[in-house]
């Protein structure tokens, strides 16, 4: 980051944390000049941050823009996080998984954060098309690289699925299920998905990228007709428009606590909170395998994230991927 983008984050972290604060008292807190202060608060107003300069209460954060600025969500974020620690934002992209996955060969260090405001070649799982609209959502992509075996990599999706349930929750109060392994649902319809991509050796994880699309602020007409029965947004949900600065920053610090409960043993408690989210468990499913296709009763994952499904000739069949149906209840 550069040495400005460092004094934007922590002049906007100290805004956020409530309250006017007095020229003098940032400058102090910030080792810089008042002059300086000054110089970046109106390069923060161009940006449309709206900040009040009192002459005798100093500046006080009034309202945020709605586009995603790195400065910005880093602010909002806690001290010492893995996840999030570099953030970049473009402004259009193919895929925010091909950007990183450049990156990642490169040899970055995990925890770097691409955001597009749009994708114009964004994807889901199995090729399929996800549409990005420019600024009504959040397409972002992130680099980890973790110590696991291929086979445990699903232990990532389903964290990533908590942290995209909890940040849903705790921002809109809107409590999506969770389709296995990547969809979350709001009234049966998509609103959000996560795409995994491997790069590993037969014993280990190189590294791998979480891609996860979330459809904030889109209307009914930003939907191709095709997914309009199926797909949904957080704002058609809720009837308002949904923050999306916040939502960004608060889905990378639950993000960031998912991913330490996988590299620290705890995948057990995250997976309890999955299971409680879920609506595939219990229900009778097709598993689209691609070659083959499998029919049974959903009944658990396993230790390493995988779907186990009951057949009906009484096998447990372990599924680390393919397209899921569910039945009707």
């Amino acid at each position: 980051m550069s040495a400005t983008g460092q004094l934007d984050t922590a002049i906007l972290r100290a805004l956020h944390e409530g309250g006017p604060l007095g020229g003098a008292e940032l400058s102090a807190r910030l080792g810089v000049t008042r002059a300086a202060v000054w110089a970046r608060i109106e390069e923060l107003r161009r940006l449309g941050y709206e900040i009040e300069a009192s002459p005798h209460a100093g500046y006080r954060l009034l309202r945020t823009p709605d586009l995603l600025h790195a400065d910005d969500l880093q602010a909002r974020l806690p001290a010492g996080v893995r996840i999030g620690r570099d953030i970049q934002v473009f402004k259009e992209t193919g895929s925010t998984n091909d950007v990183l996955d450049r990156l990642a060969r490169d040899g970055v260090a995990e925890g770097v954060v691409v955001f597009a405001e749009r994708q114009t070649q964004g994807r889901g799982r199995l090729g399929r098309r996800w549409v990005s609209p420019s600024g009504k959502g959040l397409w972002c992509s992130v680099l980890l690289r973790p110590d696991l075996r291929p086979s445990a990599a699903t232990q990532l999706t389903i964290a990533a699925a908590v942290a995209l349930h909890r940040a849903v929750l705790a921002v809109t109060g809107l409590r999506a299920a969770i389709k296995w392994p990547n969809d979350l649902l709001l009234g049966g319809r998509k609103c959000a998905g996560i795409l995994t991509e491997l790069s590993a050796e037969p014993d280990r994880v190189r590294h791998l990228i979480l891609g996860l699309g979330v459809n904030v602020n889109l209307a009914a007409a930003d939907l191709p007709r095709d997914l309009r029965a199926t797909a949904t947004s957080l704002r058609l949900v809720l009837g308002r428009p949904v923050d999306r600065p916040e939502l960004a920053a608060r889905l990378l610090a639950e993000l960031d606590k998912a991913y330490a409960a996988v590299r620290t043993g705890r995948f057990e408690a995250l997976a309890d909170e999955w299971e409680e989210a879920c609506v595939t468990l219990g229900r009778q499913v097709v598993v689209d395998l691609g070659t083959r296709r499998l029919e049974g009763r959903a009944e658990a994952l396993d230790p390493e994230g995988a779907l186990l499904v009951r057949t009906e000739h009484g096998h447990l069949e372990r599924v680390v991927g393919g397209d899921v149906l569910l039945a009707l209840p």
